[in-house]
């Protein structure tokens, strides 16, 4: 399987294969036409909750981590879809945060590769 990850923000490339976001929210200004985007898989992101409470701060990271890996145990037909998708094309799992280091996509292409 080809699961990688890129921002939002970087401009589309023909290599990325199929473009999943993989956040709850829209990205801040982002225009619909501009992301190139395949399919936006709001329900695969951090919950609200878990979201808020996390506020892209690195020192929570591995309790983020753990927490969020819990969230996406309870959706296995949302991973499904993605590995199935993976298995015939490369997949780019889209991000808005700004660290891209400490963030879901980084934990979910984990989880999806593990």
């Amino acid at each position: 399987m080809d699961i990688r990850i890129k921002r939002i923000y970087e401009p589309p490339a023909k290599d990325d294969g199929y473009r999943l976001l993989v956040d709850r929210l829209w990205p801040r200004g982002v225009s619909k036409e501009s992301a190139h985007i395949d399919e936006w898989l709001k329900e695969v992101g951090p919950s609200n909750e878990l979201r808020k409470w996390f506020g892209h701060e690195p020192p929570k990271y591995a309790e983020f981590k753990k927490r969020y890996k819990q969230e996406l145990q309870a959706a296995p037909q949302l991973l499904e879809h993605i590995r199935s998708l993976a298995k015939k094309r490369r997949v780019s799992l889209l991000y808005s945060a700004h660290d891209e280091e400490h963030n879901q996509a980084v934990v979910l292409q984990e989880v999806l590769l593990g």
